[in-house]
């Protein structure tokens, strides 16, 4: 920005001339109320539709709003690449939270992985007009400025078939929630005997270390009855009435006097959003204990007793500290990855440092966020093809006081992207991200195709050698001006 201010005494500064943009639309206003006038078949027609406005504007308008509608012409189908290559920053960066974003000693954030489209452009700009375009010439391919557009569009569709494939491996590692006449059931052993948990009648036989947890158990829930649980010489049968449709922990103790089953309700029913984590603790101390994580609290929990889940950022250690009877003890989280739920159970206190275990509610996300790389170096090349080309085109195809006009109009193509998005991913009503990421790319490659029909049909012009072409005219006619002005006078002079 200061090279920017300093430098802008340097600058060559045109006063602006009017509002170009006012007397296109009105050019093309009046062409269009003109012809519509002398529709009858009485008026001869006219080469083109805005020769209709010969009658209020001079040819050279005239010629230049041709050349540019000429142009806009061309935009129509653009708006569908710029339909997926805005959804970097929506759905792509969702995709990333439902990955893992550990790069050894650098934690990466999902919004983060946005940062690589700009790093590639650095890179890949100077790359592709230095060698790859060099390199495509000396195989005498005529590459023409519209088939680099074409080609940017194809592999933006190409992009989103990957972003496909890495969702499809995304969704292979979310887990099942049960579904509304299902339950699902947890067993943590917090005794430090082992246990068996059979579930009657008999549905499944489950054993179960010291401090050691199960995962989830799917069961019908009209069929659970009930369960016996055996630790040591002991026996428990415990009645079960759970609501369907949700997930529970049991959690099982072997103490001196007899066995102790506690039902906690898992609260969670979707994994956590932004590659965040969500943790609760339970109490395994005979006393009551207060626990706090990082900068959030959880409150006073007894003995036996689970909190509820918080939220946490994803990627990182907590310190963990707990206050026994008045005794202070700590102890960092191991790291948590991204997307996790966990129960953590704190067992002892040793020498001021907690023992604590961990039980696994949600698995953190496992697909790394180098997998999407590909997708975002595919995307980039289109960006580089498409963007950089398209707008030197539209330059080199119509005069130079136009640019204003083909700047909005390449602007609306952004815009209209965006309201794309809104309209395809309301109608289209996919339950599955992968089947979306598919479906926009098939639009973009029928769209692709209709944008090559149309380039192949495209004749390129030279701006230049139409304003040469118009300033001959025009001193043609101001010389013929000139003479029947003389002739005139000549005339007037003789009476």
């Amino acid at each position: 920005v200061a090279v920017f201010i300093i430098g802008s005494g340097m600058y060559k500064k045109v006063k602006p001339q009017g509002n170009i943009m006012i007397k296109v639309s009105k050019c093309i206003g009046f062409a269009i109320k003109n012809r519509f006038r002398h529709r009858s078949k009485e008026f001869p027609k006219r080469e083109h539709w805005l020769d209709w406005a010969s009658e209020k504007y001079d040819k050279r308008l005239i010629a230049q709003t041709k050349a540019v509608l000429k142009v806009l012409f061309l935009y129509i189908p653009l708006p569908m690449f710029w339909a997926l290559f805005d959804q970097q920053g929506s759905r792509w960066t969702l995709q990333a939270t439902a990955m893992d974003g550990n790069f050894g000693s650098m934690k990466l954030q999902p919004d983060q992985m946005q940062t690589v489209n700009p790093i590639l452009i650095i890179i890949m700009v100077p790359v592709v007009d230095a060698v790859v375009y060099p390199l495509i010439k000396k195989c005498k391919i005529n590459f023409t400025p519209l088939r680099k557009i074409t080609v940017g569009m194809f592999l933006a569709s190409l992009a989103f078939v990957a972003a496909a494939l890495v969702q499809v491996q995304i969704d292979k590692t979310l887990p099942v929630f049960p579904a509304a006449g299902q339950s699902q059931i947890k067993v943590i052993n917090l005794g430090t005997d082992g246990a068996t948990v059979r579930f009657e009648s008999p549905l499944q036989s489950v054993n179960v270390m010291s401090m050691e947890s199960t995962g989830y158990m799917t069961f019908e829930t009209s069929q659970l009855q009930s369960l016996n649980i055996i630790s040591g010489n002991k026996t428990r049968t415990e009645v079960i009435k759970l609501p369907g449709g949700n997930r529970h922990t049991l959690g099982i103790k072997n103490t001196a006097t007899d066995i102790v089953a506690n039902w906690l309700f898992d609260n969670v029913t979707s994994k956590p959003e932004e590659g965040n984590n969500l943790i609760r603790f339970i109490n395994n101390f005979p006393d009551t204990i207060n626990v706090t994580m990082g900068n959030t609290p959880f409150g006073t929990l007894m003995s036996l007793s689970a909190s509820n889940y918080n939220l946490f950022s994803g990627g990182r250690k907590y310190n963990i500290t707990a206050i026994i009877n008045s005794e202070l003890c700590s102890v960092n989280s191991k790291a948590l990855g991204f997307g996790s739920a966990y129960t953590i159970v704190i067992n002892r206190c040793t020498g001021e440092t907690l023992d604590v275990t961990y039980s696994e509610d949600i698995s953190p996300n496992t697909v790394h966020m180098a997998w999407q790389i590909p997708q975002y170096f595919i995307l980039t090349c289109a960006e580089v093809v498409f963007s950089v080309t398209g707008l030197e085109f539209s330059y080199s195809q119509a005069p130079s006081n136009m640019k204003a006009v083909l700047q909005a109009g390449w602007l609306l193509t952004v815009a209209v992207g965006n309201i794309i998005v809104l309209i395809v991913a309301g109608a289209s009503k996919l339950s599955e991200q992968w089947a979306e990421y598919v479906l926009f790319a098939a639009l973009l490659l029928a769209v692709c195709i209709i944008f090559a029909v149309m380039a192949y049909f495209y004749t390129y012009t030279d701006p230049n050698e139409i304003e040469a072409q118009l300033d001959e005219e025009e001193k043609k006619q101001v010389k013929k001006d000139q003479d029947a002005y003389e002739k005139q006078a000549e005339a007037v002079s003789r009476m």
